[in-house]
């Protein structure tokens, strides 16, 4: 079986994306939720700042769907490399009954 890669970088974009939206706007209702998580991504996302207004999470968005696209790629991509021709690893493909 292989993974789909485009598919698999769209669930991605959309989960990481739609965490770190929603996370962005609990923090704008209720300042203290999630702070120190907010003050990592600021750290790794260029252009990012903790502020409390709402083009700082669709910046914050934007970074998370990008992030998350990535690693749903790779992570499809490394799976796929790894199943292809059954040569390799547990299982009982190639096994003679």
């Amino acid at each position: 079986m292989k993974l789909d890669i485009r598919a698999l970088s769209i669930a991605g974009a959309i989960f990481w994306g739609g965490m770190f939206f929603l996370l962005g706007v609990a923090n704008l209702i209720w300042p203290p939720y999630g702070r120190v998580w907010l003050d990592v991504f600021a750290s790794i996302y260029p252009g990012y700042q903790v502020t409390a207004s709402f083009g700082a999470v669709i910046v914050l968005t934007l970074y998370a769907a990008l992030d998350g696209a990535i690693a749903g790629a790779v992570l499809a991509w490394l799976y796929n490399r790894f199943t292809r021709g059954g040569g390799g690893g547990g299982g009982s493909r190639g096994v003679a009954a």
